[in-house]
């Protein structure tokens, strides 16, 4: 007897209880393909000499393709990397606040461009606006969707004329995560770049001799994701912003990350914000509305009126602007800042970086034992350690933050048994993410709320690492 044969048929799997249970929840075209895939599958493993399944087996694969179908691609998962802006995770969480002002803009129709006083047509930025220039001290502001297209925008704007240079220092052309570099971003906006000093040392008559009738301004770029210690020298922003004005240049500052405080207040490292570079001189100041800002992901410009006015006549800014939601959810996020004592206990990235080492090592000990009792049939063992997690996305790159976490190493002969573990941690409900180093399994407890600890331990209970 021919073995596939006895494979049941497409339609009699349909006509299964279980089956047509699946077809009322994912319809008839999406289970008679998975259906079609899984005998398929079976055939195949057949010819290769594997037992055929039965009918039971089948419907299971079925069913597990059907709920794999169901799960979003963008998921949720717990960042235990240690990395607090994690790019590849979505840099900053974004503060209640901000999540029922988007919510609420995504519900309904919203005053986007449209004056509700006058009746008219209105201008989008000015959602924004008149809170970034209050808590800047800019005259103007505009949004765009990330800072690399902000600073796209302005060098297309002001420097895209046949033979137009822009200077910078040689120390500060650098390349951020994606390949994504200054030099390339100069040209692809149609500016011609003009290196000067060197990589650790420029001075102000470095950029003096290199001004010219063709200059369209002179740009200083935060090393955000390096820094160079030693022999060094930059040129105070006080003293460009001088220069560029005695030549009737604009002075062009790019802060990458940015902030709107001091977080020296909560005991991190001081980061220079964009009021500090609007009252030094600048006439435009470029940052992200992600990072240490703590928002959704935009890019935003603030300076002279008259410069965003020419930014915003660009057709360029149309491809590049915002919507309603990220415009809602920055809102939210800006008026938090004009509560600088209330704004730890509100803006969530400002809580998970400042998060108290003693409290983190707390919650490492409530969680020892749930992750110690579903890896008890490994060869590993499981213990708390002190951590240095990093700020992340480019910011503060030298400095970390004392943390505390648990570590996962393999007893006696190395083996494969980290990554497994790191594998199953990954295939979970809703995926931990940590990090191998130092031939150990390191989960940093920083960005793993108290309130989240219960639903993380249920999730742990799951784990599978076949």
């Amino acid at each position: 007897m021919n073995q596939l044969s006895r494979l049941p048929s497409v339609s009699r799997l349909l006509s299964d209880a279980e089956v047509e249970a699946l077809v009322d929840s994912h319809g008839q075209k999406v289970i008679t393909r998975l259906v079609r895939e899984t005998l398929a599958d079976a055939r195949e493993a057949a010819r290769a000499g594997e037992a055929i399944p039965d009918s039971t087996d089948l419907i299971a694969k079925v069913t597990a393709a059907a709920r794999a179908l169901t799960l979003p691609r963008l998921r949720p998962v717990y960042n235990l990397t240690g990395t607090v802006l994690h790019t590849n995770l979505g840099r900053a969480s974004l503060p209640e606040a901000a999540i029922s002002a988007l919510v609420t803009a995504a519900r309904n129709p919203c005053a986007l461009e449209y004056d509700i006083e006058d009746g008219g047509r209105g201008d989008r930025d000015d959602v924004v606006n008149d809170l970034l220039c209050e808590l800047t001290g800019a005259e103007a502001a505009t949004v765009v969707n990330n800072n690399a297209a902000a600073v796209f925008l302005l060098l297309n704007t002001l420097a895209r004329k046949k033979q137009t240079k822009v200077i910078v220092s040689r120390g500060e052309l650098i390349e951020i995560g994606g390949a994504f570099r200054v030099p390339d971003i100069m040209k692809r906006a149609g500016a011609k770049l003009v290196e000067v000093g060197t990589t650790n040392r420029t001075h102000l008559k470095d950029f003096r001799e290199a001004i010219t009738g063709r200059t369209a301004m002179l740009m200083k770029i935060h090393t955000s994701n390096f820094a160079i210690q030693g022999f060094t020298h930059s040129v105070p922003e006080r003293e460009l912003a001088e220069l560029a004005h005695a030549h009737e240049l604009p002075f062009v500052v790019d802060l990458g990350s940015g902030t709107l405080t001091e977080l020296e207040r909560w005991g991190l490292p001081h980061e220079p914000t964009p009021r500090e570079s609007i009252e030094a001189g600048a006439d435009l100041v470029t940052f992200s509305g992600d990072k240490l800002l703590g928002g959704p992901q935009a890019g935003l410009l603030v300076g002279r009126k008259d410069l965003i006015d020419r930014i915003k006549k660009n057709p360029l800014k149309r491809a590049l602007r915002v919507g309603k939601i990220t415009l809602a959810a920055l809102e939210a996020v800006l008026r938090l800042y004009r509560d600088p004592d209330r704004l730890q206990e509100r803006l969530t990235a400002l809580q998970q970086l400042s998060r108290p080492e003693a409290d983190i090592r707390s919650a490492a000990e409530r969680l020892l034992p749930s992750l110690r009792g579903v890896l008890a049939s490994l060869p590993v063992t499981v213990e708390i350690v002190p951590l240095r997690s990093q700020i992340g996305s480019g910011s503060l790159p030298v400095d970390r933050l004392a943390s505390a976490g648990l570590a996962v190493r393999p007893q006696g002969k190395k083996s494969g048994v980290l990554h497994r573990i790191e594998a199953g941690l990954r295939r979970l409900d809703r995926p931990v993410i940590g990090r191998i180093e130092d031939d150990a399994l390191l989960l940093d407890l920083r960005c793993l709320a108290p309130a989240e600890e219960s639903e993380f331990a249920t999730n742990l209970a799951g784990l599978s690492c076949s």
